[in-house]
């Protein structure tokens, strides 16, 4: 039941913004704080989703990386060479106001989401490597998505990196660890909370998304014409130069649709979170249409792939047996 509720994340995603379109306060309440703290409800939901992956990680991961390390290394510099470039681009000649093109570039930035996995194991991608890139890619974010906004986004807007990469830590590093820690030493009793853990994820992140979609309608309303173009060309580019980078780097062809994956799809939850608490509400506006336009696009690529590893199956015959 939970992995075919992960399976139709782009479809609890497009619910979840109609829902909010016409009816904002069902989900703007996200964008709160809990009672009686501090602490916002969409950083809370975020410790929740990155201490729920880090319960899915164990301490020889970090090792599977050490087995297959240029594939490794080059998807991960696709994801932060070409993305960044590619929403600093877009957001420089899309003639936007400023806390849009902020929050494109901040969504580019971002490493790849969990929702990755997912596309590129129904793709017939290679999983282990989508999940060593996310993993991966999500560490090294604490430093890297704060440097490369600030590098990408200062001719436009003045970015503390100092307090996003302490957002970094507080809303991805510790519960990455804790939840490494947590299966390191109860593995065995978090069965449970491991198998829902995955659809808690999308629940949180479709809260999230839709939250910012409701907060931001009029601002939407008024600069759709541009926007919506925008961060679409931002992903279907960033799947596009992706498929093309592992390709021209001799990736085999389940390798490219991985890097191709998790160039073109961010962590969407994340760049929300850090533009409503270091920039303004409209700069999360993009990343929120980000993680629409990015589950759609991948799963169009994954259904295709899927199709054509059918017909090539049913061409090719059963496998002989020996």
């Amino acid at each position: 039941m939970a992995t075919r509720v992960v399976n139709l994340f782009w479809l609890w995603t497009l619910i979840g913004v109609a829902w909010a379109w016409f009816l904002p306060p069902h989900f703007t309440w996200f964008l709160g704080k809990i009672p009686g703290t501090g602490i916002s409800l969409i950083s809370a939901g975020l410790g929740v989703i990155m201490l729920g992956m880090g319960m899915t990680l164990n301490f020889g991961d970090f090792r599977e990386c050490l087995k297959m390390p240029r594939w490794t290394l080059l998807g991960i510099t696709a994801q932060f060479v070409i993305m960044p470039f590619i929403g600093w681009g877009v957001a420089t000649l899309s003639g936007l106001p400023d806390q849009f093109k902020i929050g494109i570039i901040l969504v580019s930035c971002c490493p790849g989401g969990t929702a990755s996995n997912v596309v590129t194991y129904l793709a017939k991608g290679n999983l282990a490597l989508s999940v060593l890139m996310t993993m991966c890619s999500t560490f090294l974010a604490v430093w890297l998505t704060p440097l490369l906004t600030k590098a990408y986004a200062s001719a436009i807007l003045d970015v503390d990196a100092s307090a996003m990469v302490i957002s970094m830590v507080t809303i991805v590093l510790l519960p990455i660890m804790g939840g490494l820690l947590l299966n390191r030493y109860l593995g065995k009793r978090l069965v449970a909370v491991k198998g829902i853990s995955p659809a808690v994820s999308v629940l949180v992140i479709v809260l999230i998304v839709s939250a910012v979609v409701g907060a931001t309608k009029g601002s939407i309303i008024e600069h759709w014409k541009t926007l919506l173009p925008a961060v679409f060309t931002v992903h279907a580019l960033g799947f596009g130069l992706g498929y093309l980078w592992a390709r021209l780097l001799g990736f085999p062809e389940k390798e490219s649709r991985t890097v191709c994956i998790e160039v073109g799809m961010q962590n969407s939850g994340l760049g929300s979170s850090l533009a409503k608490t270091h920039f303004t509400m409209l700069a999360a506006a993009p990343c929120a249409i980000s993680a629409f336009f990015h589950c759609v696009i991948g799963s169009i690529l994954a259904s295709w792939w899927n199709r054509r590893a059918l017909s090539k199956s049913k061409v090719e015959g059963p496998t002989p047996k020996v």
